[in-house]
């Protein structure tokens, strides 16, 4: 018997992929083999433990699943060491800290206000539940990140563990300087690079490796694979790495989805993802102009990879959450983010965060993103009348009509 009722909802959100511009920097678009290896017979399997040393039988297949996604990580990053089984980077921050850490440790991440992420020690999650987190921010006159500031909290605070990594910061992170200030203070050194992982898989943003102890990252962003998390390591940290995440952490790996990191990974090694990946940059360059042409503000001045984090308060006088809404109503889909010193709260915000990755993957180039700017300026720097609404409609419909995704809709059958 056939679940109408799920499957309509699903073809209801396939057709707001097709017919929306995608600007969650957070989201992407995966490959048709991609979306098949995550539907599998392997999410039948029961795999606990790790290849070769597994608590169940039958697991010789997906053994060879897990070896190719864990090599094909390792050669993609230059790691020593790779676990894909966290099932989110979340899950994968977590394990991380059950690994280095006992709780009420001292740790030093990036400050969401700023820029960072919920698990980088925020005091409502568990990392800032479980461990003495600190906070490093950016520089007010330059909103970008004051390192400084952050090299006398390392030598003040002395923690064990300094994180790095941001889910709304649009300039490159020097990896390298904030791990040596780390290690001459004795402290571990890890980066969680969920954002720009398909970057610098592409060699357009510095690598944390060789300087990170540790890195993690989601597998669904920059990176277009499934939704999922990895972590990767110097081999000293292998043991108590794959420990923390299991049995430490999560049982049974999600084996489907791990195939679909492996091809993930595969397309990631193929030039053409270099050209993808450059092309995001292009995109979102272009972007940062059209806005800056029609006035906008845009936090740092601008961007170095595939996001950028619009002052929508200082530029039209209303919150990240109406901007929100009114791009909704015109089938731009943004979400509302908070900007450094921001004086709203969080679930108003005074910004938007908007993103490329997911419209470049449909075949966005250049121009579209020089009018996709122009259209959230005519938008949002207008009345909210029936006129402009449809005139904003019409432009959208102009720009998705050129590009296609996902025709085939037999896994709707």
């Amino acid at each position: 018997m056939r679940d109408t009722k799920i499957f309509e909802s699903v073809e209801r959100e396939l057709n707001r992929q097709r017919n929306n511009i995608e600007l969650i920097a957070s989201e992407n678009f995966v490959s048709e083999q991609i979306l098949e290896l995550a539907g599998t017979v392997l999410t039948n399997k029961y795999a606990e433990g790790y290849p070769s040393k597994r608590y169940y039988g039958g697991c010789q297949f997906v053994d060879e699943v897990e070896n190719i996604a864990r090599d094909r990580l390792k050669e993609l990053f230059g790691c020593e060491h790779a676990n894909v089984q966290p099932h989110s980077g979340a899950q994968a921050n977590t394990a991380v800290y059950l690994a280095l850490l006992k709780t009420g440790d001292k740790v030093l991440g990036m400050s969401l206000a700023d820029g960072g992420h919920l698990t980088h020690g925020h005091p409502l999650n568990y990392s800032g539940i479980n461990y003495e987190f600190h906070s490093y921010g950016v520089r007010k006159d330059t909103e970008t990140i004051d390192y400084d500031d952050y090299k006398k909290k390392v030598e003040e605070i002395k923690p064990k563990l300094v994180v790095a990594g941001a889910s709304a910061y649009s300039r490159i992170i020097d990896f390298e300087f904030m791990a040596k200030v780390a290690h001459d203070n004795g402290a571990l050194f890890m980066v969680d690079m969920a954002h720009i992982a398909g970057l610098v898989a592409a060699g357009l943003h510095p690598s944390p490796f060789p300087h990170a102890d540790i890195v993690t990252t989601t597998t669904h962003k920059t990176l277009r694979g499934p939704r999922g998390g990895v972590i990767m390591c110097k081999e000293q940290f292998a043991a108590d790495i794959d420990r923390a995440v299991f049995p430490g952490m999560q049982g049974g790996p999600l084996m489907h989805i791990i195939a679909a990191k492996a091809a993930c990974f595969y397309e990631a090694l193929q030039p053409e993802f270099k050209e993808y990946a450059k092309q995001i940059i292009k995109n979102t360059k272009a972007l940062e102009k059209s806005l800056k042409e029609e006035g906008f503000r845009l936090v740092a001045g601008g961007t170095d990879n595939h996001l950028l984090l619009v002052d929508v308060k200082a530029s039209c006088g209303i919150s990240g959450k109406k901007a929100e809404r009114l791009l909704d109503e015109i089938n731009i889909t943004a979400n509302k983010n908070a900007i450094p010193f921001d004086t709203e709260k969080p679930f108003k915000a005074s910004g938007i965060r908007v993103g490329t990755p997911a419209m470049t993957t449909k075949g966005f180039n250049e121009d579209d993103f020089r009018e996709v700017g122009k259209i959230i300026a005519y938008r949002l720097k207008n009345e909210e009348t029936d006129e402009v609404k449809e005139e904003c409609l019409r432009r959208v419909k102009a720009l998705t009509d050129k590009v296609t995704m996902y025709q085939d809709k037999t896994y709707l059958k």
